[in-house]
């Protein structure tokens, strides 16, 4: 019980590691907002989860929408403890061929949203003595990857803004941190070619995809008392990939 009598707010948790997150921090005492732009994935989150779990459908890219979203969470338990910034979209294509409209909202989604969600749960977390926000980020933010210019600059982005952000709420006893996956099983990949599937596998040192509860555990060590001298890192998951 880790996270007994915290509040956490995971943002991107309908499905994947988002809803693995949720589910793992409820499990460990927390008392779990969910968000997600979809209503069906949450339904299904209330459904196996039960009374642990609090689901609102939330655009990250709204900030009218996360400062009703908070004002409610705060409302019902009083504080905010753990933001998960993992809301994150994909728009691949190669640079030739990337059009405008798909880098901005990559863009809009995964580094602005992050910004977004900070800016406005920091601003509670200051004023009730503290708190932890996690960031989602990624391993192509270090190495790139093959038709994710708009993917790549967001999660570098998110790299940077986790840094400064630590830097400037560790004053207000605010650790923000941010995980970095590499190839992992969701039900994204899952819908991949075996063949794909099977090059990232060779690729990463322990020969296997990583799998969404193995990131939701290292959001639950960073969220966690554990961690509580850790600030400013970028934790990769990634089966060693970046040796």
């Amino acid at each position: 019980m880790r996270l007994e009598g915290k509040v956490a707010i995971i943002t991107g948790a309908g499905a994947g590691i988002g809803a693995e997150t949720a589910k793992l921090f409820a499990a460990e005492g927390a008392r779990v907002h969910a968000w997600d732009v979809r209503p069906e994935p949450l339904a299904a989150l209330a459904r196996e989860a039960g009374d642990a779990i609090r689901t609102a459908v939330v655009d990250v890219t709204d900030r009218k929408g996360i400062s009703a979203a908070i004002d409610a969470a705060i409302a019902r338990d009083g504080k905010v403890d753990v933001l998960v910034n993992n809301a994150g979209i994909t728009a691949d294509a190669t640079l030739l061929k990337m059009e405008e409209a798909a880098f901005d909202r990559v863009l809009s989604v995964n580094l602005k949203g992050t910004f977004n969600c900070s800016q406005a749960v920091a601003q509670s977390m200051s004023k009730s003595g503290g708190g932890v926000i996690l960031n989602a980020s990624s391993i192509v933010a270090l190495y790139g990857n093959f038709g994710q210019t708009n993917y790549a600059a967001s999660k570098s982005g998110v790299i940077g803004m986790t840094r400064t952000m630590a830097r400037e709420l560790a004053r207000h006893n605010i650790r923000v941190n941010a995980v970095a996956p590499g190839f992992i099983i969701t039900e994204m990949t899952a819908k991949m070619p075996e063949k794909v599937l099977e090059m990232m596998r060779d690729k990463t040192p322990l020969k296997r995809n990583g799998t969404a509860l193995e990131v939701a555990r290292a959001y639950l060590f960073l969220a966690s008392e554990d961690a509580s001298f850790i600030t400013g890192q970028v934790l990769g998951v990634d089966g060693g990939l970046v040796i």
